[in-house]
């Protein structure tokens, strides 16, 4: 959902903007987000099951992955949407495999890893506004805020996957069923937004939230079998599809400049 700005806070001359290292909260905001998402549960699952690596190789590989990318990004001096979306696709399948590896090899369940990551992002969030007044949401100016943001995302990412695992599967409802519940539970976070006057930092962060297990339910969907609920279009093949349409939204939206938004809490 786009998220709006008090006029006084609003860029002059598109300077704010420019200092800024993250892209603007809008409709593509969301739509290229939850393609990364589900990008991150096909990639995820691709590495950990069609090639055979496991959920603790492949968490590894992953991180690995973030950490050269996010490198990249803390070091560049201004927003650069596709070393942008590559952490966030990093953050997504770092989120899945050690999700998985929570869930599944220590065997905590989607339940206990769902509270314990829950309560992990609600710390971050809560040091981060004590740290430094507010929480940004896309006016990342200083290297403290990009490095809560970015943590923010990594376990927001894990516990998105947690609890499309457990809406999924725990409860009966499927792979479509638990993406039409995410969605639903979107659409009431989009609500609020437009209807309410509640923190737009919180509701940006319960979208970002909400937007991962719709994600990896969707993931799901496409790559499991046809016995297990899904399309079985395959991980490798579905990853490739959904990377191609990210880099098409991408390059065409970023042709256009960034549009003046932001918000804080």
């Amino acid at each position: 959902m786009p998220v709006e700005t008090a006029a006084a806070e609003r860029p002059v001359h598109g300077v704010r903007e420019a200092l800024s290292k993250v892209p603007p909260v809008t409709l593509v905001f969301w739509a290229v987000k939850i393609l990364a998402t589900t990008l991150g549960e096909t990639g995820g699952d691709a590495l950990s099951m069609t090639l055979g690596l496991g959920y603790a190789v492949s968490t590894l590989v992953f991180l690995a992955f973030f950490c050269v990318t996010l490198s990249a990004q803390v070091a560049s001096r201004r927003y650069h949407p596709a070393l942008y979306w590559a952490v966030v696709v990093a953050t997504t399948t770092v989120g899945t495999t050690t999700s998985d590896y929570l869930d599944r090899t220590l065997g905590l369940g989607y339940v206990k890893s769902s509270i314990f990551l829950l309560g992990a992002v609600i710390a971050v969030l809560v040091v981060w506004r004590y740290s430094t007044g507010a929480i940004a949401v896309d006016h990342i100016t200083t290297r403290e805020n990009e490095v809560f943001y970015w943590v923010t995302i990594l376990v927001s990412n894990t516990l998105g996957t947690a609890l499309g695992d457990f809406v999924a599967t725990t409860t009966g409802l499927g792979f479509e069923g638990g993406a039409l519940v995410f969605a639903g539970l979107i659409a009431l976070v989009a609500a609020a937004h437009f209807f309410t006057d509640a923190p737009a930092a919180l509701l940006f962060w319960a979208a970002y939230v909400l937007t991962r297990p719709l994600g990896a339910t969707l993931g799901d969907t496409l790559t499991k079998s046809h016995a297990e609920g899904g399309l079985a279009l395959g991980r490798i093949t579905s990853s490739l599809v959904i990377a191609a349409a990210m880099v098409l939204i991408v390059a065409v939206t970023s042709r256009r400049g960034p549009a003046p938004v932001g918000a804080h809490a």
